[in-house]
């Protein structure tokens, strides 16, 4: 199958923002010589950077029938991934259902590494972890040829995102994960994967590949990584998660959302992200992304804040 390449592969979530796997999968599969048809849902700048990339830009929705019709009509392959959204298993159904009408070759779904954990009598109390578990059964019942991938948490959510301020501000790495221990990924290391699948997916129909980093350790460990890449002590602060998630609701974020990332700190505390795979390693020949070099590489946006 990775021999031709005159039909496109369609990547959702193209645009993307800190950690975009759709915009790495992207620029992965261009490199490797593929047609891409990359799905934005506005025209902006980032629109324009995928075009300059070489990408065919379609703007679309993906709970909307007509858009996903124009956008997956042609293609051989696609890649599905969306944000927390409480319209995540309906934009899934949506895109699943106008892929069997187009006949599409390979459909690699991105999930989470926590469906692993659940079945039909055990849930989390994340309204989003349920979505992505029925997500995957109406995939499975869909006789789609689907390939699965279920990343731990993201470098870019917790460490990132999440806990720069902290860093920037206060030089302590401040997250509500107790003493857990967790095997963190770079989302750039998951688009490697993904654009590894979609290059020859073949091999890899009706598996479930789950991803995790470099090593499995506690927080302080990863604190001391941070030390030594921005070259100043960084401290872990095991917050409190009530303060941590009011914190995060006066900053606007979603109940949706919060609601997801509180019931992901409880796991952490549970031992749930505690977990080691090599499937990275199968998939792309390459080791995951370690915390120092993942730090180094995002080291401007960790910087002091009065020296940003």
């Amino acid at each position: 199958m990775n021999t031709s390449n005159e039909n496109p592969i369609l990547v959702t979530g193209a645009a993307g923002d800190i950690g975009a796997i759709g915009r790495t999968v992207t620029a992965d599969l261009l490199a490797r010589g593929h047609k891409v048809r990359a799905l934005v849902r506005r025209e902006d700048e980032r629109a324009q950077a995928l075009r300059a990339l070489g990408a065919e830009v379609v703007l679309g929705d993906l709970t909307d029938l007509d858009s996903m019709h124009r956008a997956i009509e042609g293609v051989s392959r696609l890649y599905f991934g969306m944000s927390i959204s409480p319209a995540y298993l309906e934009a899934t159904v949506n895109v699943a259902a106008v892929a069997r009408h187009h006949g599409v070759q390979a459909f690699v779904n991105m999930s989470q590494m926590t469906v692993t954990q659940m079945s039909a009598t055990q849930t989390t109390d994340s309204p989003q972890h349920k979505l992505h578990w029925l997500a995957e059964q109406a995939l499975a019942w869909s006789g789609l040829p689907v390939v699965t991938v279920r990343p731990t948490v993201f470098l870019e959510g917790f460490f990132l995102r999440l806990a720069a301020n902290g860093v920037r501000e206060r030089d302590e790495l401040a997250l509500p994960l107790g003493n857990s221990r967790t095997s963190p990924i770079s989302s750039l290391d998951v688009a490697r994967a993904v654009a590894a699948i979609l290059d020859d997916p073949t091999p890899h129909i009706g598996q479930v590949y789950n991803l995790t980093g470099h090593e499995s350790t506690d927080v302080e460990h990863y604190a001391r990584a941070f030390s030594e890449a921005l070259g100043r002590t960084i401290a872990y602060r095991d917050v409190p998660l009530d303060a941590w998630t009011d914190a995060l609701a006066k900053a606007g974020v979603p109940q949706h959302v919060l609601s997801h990332l509180a019931t992901m700190a409880t796991l952490h505390k549970q031992g749930s992200y505690d977990r080691m795979t090599d499937d990275l390693l199968k998939l792309t020949g390459e080791r995951p992304t370690s915390m120092v070099e993942f730090v180094k590489l995002h080291s401007s946006e960790f910087a002091r804040a009065q020296a940003a």
